[in-house]
């Protein structure tokens, strides 16, 4: 399956972080409130000049570590048709956390979706929801069967908020998603949310896969871009384009435009 950001695009994917949506514990706005700050977002982004959006349900936390519940699927379904409608060509991704791949991919394909992030698509993570163990088999089937084969499956090597056992090998990991789990494309991340990646790392996973589409997850600032894109086919960048690089904010259309700048000199 053919990434929409293939080798050396430089693409830049910016976040669509959605707030609490009807049902997660923290959720105290409208229905109409959530989606107005969805779309303003989407069209931050849009204006300055990035090359895809990914929407994810970031203020759903505690996360549900499998199958999310049915309201979810249905709101992230209205929200993510609206910003495919408001972004014409440029692609848009879903990734339904913590690790609902099956959920992600009926978004995608009902509402014109083009890639989904799956976090953990094979072996198995410890994370703060548990074991969360990759679903590769079911999510490839899936895709068949909803005839969904035009999305593709962005997937996680060591996903951030987990840990690693003490002979993880971030190289053979990748291999093992490419080979066995059949992604489309892999992402390399920090720690955690916003944290900066190890760029070590990131340059073993791209001699791993050299020939598979690799992503940048996190942590990627106007600092450290063009040094990541040295091994890095493309980017999502979140918490930097927020208005003053906090995650809880709007996302900044100044930073945006600073960002796309940088890469496009």
């Amino acid at each position: 399956m053919a990434f929409p950001f293939g080798l050396g695009s430089r693409s830049i994917i910016g976040v669509v972080h959605l707030g609490p949506l009807p049902g997660s514990p923290r959720c105290h706005e409208s229905r109409d409130a959530i989606r107005q700050h969805a779309l303003g977002d989407a069209e931050a982004l849009l204006e300055g000049g990035i090359d895809g959006i990914i929407v994810e349900n970031f203020g759903d936390a505690p996360f549900l570590p499998a199958g999310v519940e049915s309201s979810t699927v249905a709101e992230m379904s209205v929200i993510v048709a609206l910003i495919v409608e408001l972004a014409k060509q440029v692609p848009v991704g879903v990734n339904v956390l913590r690790n609902d791949a099956q959920s992600a991919l009926a978004i995608a394909a009902a509402t014109g979706g083009r890639f989904i992030r799956v976090n953990v698509h094979t072996s198995a993570m410890l994370t703060d929801q548990g074991w969360i163990s990759g679903r590769a088999h079911e999510t490839l089937r899936q895709r068949k069967l909803i005839d969904a084969g035009s999305i593709s499956i962005a997937a996680d090597v060591g996903v951030k908020h987990a840990a690693r056992s003490n002979d993880y090998d971030a190289g053979n990991a990748a291999i093992e998603t490419v080979d066995r789990g059949l992604a489309d494309a892999v992402i390399v991340t920090g720690k955690s949310t916003g944290d900066p990646l190890d760029l070590d790392e990131l340059q073993q996973v791209r001699k791993a896969v050299a020939t598979t589409p690799l992503l940048a997850g996190s942590g990627v600032d106007e600092d450290n871009i063009i040094q990541t894109m040295e091994f890095a086919d493309a980017v999502i960048v979140g918490t930097s384009l927020k208005i003053d690089g906090d995650v809880e904010q709007p996302v900044d259309v100044a930073r945006v435009r600073s960002l796309v700048a940088r890469v496009r000199g």
